[in-house]
């Protein structure tokens, strides 16, 4: 890679390093001032949001209407807080029209639903969203357009039987323009997901089911940009990325703690929460 280019990438990381910092500021005071939100896991899975729709996926509020742009299905509904906190910095909605969550009227909810612009489906009773990406990956191959489709799951969402249909159905039709991202943060609301239900081999169950697999660590800007630059991983295999992530990321005392799957910061958890996010800016910047 040439100096140009590196400087380049540099910048481009640094960038979204800064955002991630900001969607995580953003998660904690929704939740904080509007007393209700799934923490963890919204924090586990922002980066790979930020990615996504600021580097990879072509999805603007301008674009929002046509049928040919890439489209994106968040599964694990339960952590719209992060989804919420990238679509309002990209303009599909204000910042005082986010501050209505959870409440009396407000399309805002704990939920995704389409009554919030850049949402497409509603989601959250969980297990669907795959089924919703296969069907919309099938109908752009059907009309030949070149568009990808992007989910993620939970890794919790993994014991719903409908994933795995979903799953056949992904690979037989070949479908390579589908992204399976899971957030393999290894929580869900009862306890580690080993202990709830064993997934492993995550790998090699998606590779019996036809998916091209690969790991990245969900919570490292450049590896998540490197890793969708290879999409797709092998022509006519839908793509699975298994992103390593870990719950309540960014703040401290949240980190791999099952009790922050859902959970309101007290007045001082927000505010060493707001201190922990404003050092991490402050020590980004003296890199």
């Amino acid at each position: 890679m040439s100096l140009d280019l590196q400087f380049l990438s540099h910048q481009i990381e640094y960038k979204l390093e800064r955002k991630s910092i900001e969607y995580r500021k953003s998660i904690i005071k929704l939740i904080y001032m509007s007393k209700a939100g799934h923490t963890g896991g919204s924090l586990s899975c922002v980066d790979i949001l930020n990615v996504l729709y600021n580097q990879v996926m072509n999805i603007t509020p301008n674009n929002v209407s046509a049928i040919d742009r890439d489209h994106y299905i968040h599964s694990k509904g339960h952590s719209v807080e992060a989804l919420y906190a990238v679509l309002m910095d990209l303009g599909f909605f204000s910042e005082d029209k986010m501050s209505t969550f959870e409440k009396y009227n407000s399309p805002f909810i704990g939920h995704p639903t389409r009554n919030v612009p850049g949402i497409e489906q509603n989601t959250g009773a969980l297990g669907h969203g795959l089924s919703f990406s296969v069907g919309m990956a099938l109908a752009a191959k059907m009309d030949r357009r070149n568009n990808k489709i992007f989910t993620i799951m939970g890794d919790g969402e993994l014991t719903e039987g409908s994933i795995w249909e979903a799953s056949a159905s992904a690979a037989h039709y070949h479908l390579d323009n589908l992204v399976a991202i899971i957030d393999r943060n290894n929580l869900q609301i009862t306890g580690k997901t080993e202990k709830v239900m064993n997934m492993e081999p995550l790998h090699e169950k998606f590779l019996a089911y036809g998916y091209a697999v690969r790991h990245v660590d969900g919570n490292d800007i450049g590896e998540l940009i490197s890793i969708f630059r290879e999409i797709p991983f092998e022509s006519g295999k839908p793509n699975l990325v298994i992103a390593h992530t870990i719950k309540g990321k960014g703040i401290s005392f949240m980190e791999d703690n099952v009790a922050w799957h859902h959970r309101v910061p007290t007045d001082s958890e927000f505010l060493t929460a707001m201190q922990e996010l404003e050092q991490a800016e402050l020590s980004l910047e003296c890199q």
